[in-house]
């Protein structure tokens, strides 16, 4: 499994890049391997504030639907569009295409409580 060492990971299977006060979200390569074919992403989430912790969506797979936690508050900016035509992206490419939401951050020090790669991976074994 894949874990760049770049990113900030939640016990929830979300991922982080932080870029300045700009959070980018998705989920990790562990969460789609174990969700198994996505084939549809639902975010309607656009413009709203949410605190670290809400649901900002949900994913279905085939076998099951799962939602979706902001690792961090702030304001939901930009949501993946492309995920609507092409929500395998999330299996084939988790951390680049196939990327969920851009959070503008309220709060950024709420990063510092966030997994390091190493951490996750040894969450997840």
């Amino acid at each position: 499994m894949n874990f760049p060492d770049n990113l900030k990971y939640t016990k929830d299977h979300e991922w982080v890049l932080v870029e300045g006060d700009v959070a980018t979200i998705g989920v990790t390569d562990f969460a789609q391997h174990e969700l198994g074919d996505i084939v549809f992403v639902d975010i309607s989430t656009q413009g709203e504030n949410l605190n670290a912790h809400a649901v900002f969506g949900t994913v279905e797979a085939v076998k099951t639907v799962s939602d979706l936690y902001m690792p961090v508050s702030g304001e939901i900016t930009e949501v993946n569009g492309d995920l609507e035509g092409a929500p395998e992206s999330v299996n084939s490419d988790p951390y680049g295409s196939g990327w969920m939401v851009k959070v503008k951050m309220t709060n950024p020090s709420e990063v510092d409580g966030l997994m390091s790669a190493a951490d996750y991976s040894a969450m997840v074994g």
